[in-house]
């Protein structure tokens, strides 16, 4: 069974750079034909894509957060890691990782999601 853990800084001050780690167990992120997605869902909001990270470590940003947005992972622990650099206010969200199988075009996998709140 495929597991996707996140956890996150929780709330933080605008500006700084927030790192969210997802822990896979399961499978290997470096497994084809894997993805694996950060998405996130800003209150009263609908679901938006921040970007992947190919099994071969190949990155993928959504263009609105390009600037801003580093996916990275660390293949020895099987984890993600979402930054998200001058952060505002506005991306208060709860933030979401996810398997996505490049075989069959579907995310067949959910990590529960993990609450970050930026606020002065």
């Amino acid at each position: 069974q495929v597991q996707l853990q996140e956890s996150g800084p929780g709330l933080v001050k605008p500006s700084p750079t927030p790192s969210l780690t997802c822990t896979v167990s399961g499978d290997s992120i470096t497994t084809n034909p894997n993805w694996w997605s950060w998405f996130r869902q800003p209150p009263g909001k609908g679901l938006e894509w921040i970007g992947d990270i190919l099994d071969i470590g190949n990155t993928y940003y959504s263009p609105s957060l390009n600037s801003r947005t580093a996916i990275t992972r660390d293949t020895s622990k099987n984890q993600l890691t979402l930054q998200l650099r001058s952060v505002t206010p506005e991306d208060t969200a709860v933030y979401y990782c996810a398997r996505f199988r490049s075989s069959s075009g579907w995310i067949d996998y959910w990590g529960q999601g993990t609450q970050v709140t930026v606020s002065s």
